[in-house]
């Protein structure tokens, strides 16, 4: 999964990873969300998110173990969104009960994010933490999410995701 030291989460070429939804609905609300591997290997994670109920988030997410050296230092993302806000999620630990959050928003193109690992702050059911950002040396789930406080139908297709 190594290529010049830059470790591949996720494209075309590695894409049978077990990605899973969660949703809203495990705390009473109605958001649906579905992930679905594209013609072209790419990854669909699409639904739509509701607020009634006190739901309002669809995430998928993946587990996986990836140490990180002193080189890593950025995740970059390959999306073709629908111009919306998502957050990329990391856990250091995939028994821990909060995330490490980085909000990215899309246009329709086709683009390239870079998330400074170091930018990743820590949060629990949408509040900030009050410690420091990541700094570990493995992350052990990877999710995406979204949850802009609104009604809203979405589409994000994810070509690549990689730690350099």
């Amino acid at each position: 999964m190594c290529l010049n030291d830059e470790i591949i989460i996720f494209d075309k070429d590695n894409n049978t990873q077990n990605w899973y939804v969660v949703n809203d609905t495990v705390m009473g609300g109605i958001s649906t969300s579905a992930v679905k591997i594209n013609d072209k290997g790419n990854l669909i994670f699409s639904g739509k998110v509701s607020t009634e109920n006190n739901g309002g988030f669809s995430m998928t997410r993946m587990p996986i173990a990836i140490g990180l050296n002193k080189q890593h230092s950025k995740i970059v993302l390959k999306v073709k969104g629908d111009g919306k806000q998502y957050q990329l999620r990391l856990k250091s630990n995939e028994s821990q009960r909060y995330s490490y959050v980085q909000v990215f928003r899309t246009n329709t193109q086709e683009q390239e994010i870079t998330l400074p690992l170091t930018g990743f702050y820590p949060t629990f059911r949408g509040r900030k933490l009050n410690f420091g950002n990541f700094s570990d040396n493995q992350i052990e789930e990877v999710a995406i999410l979204i949850g802009n406080k609104k009604d809203e139908d979405f589409s994000l297709e994810i070509i690549k995701i990689a730690i350099q």
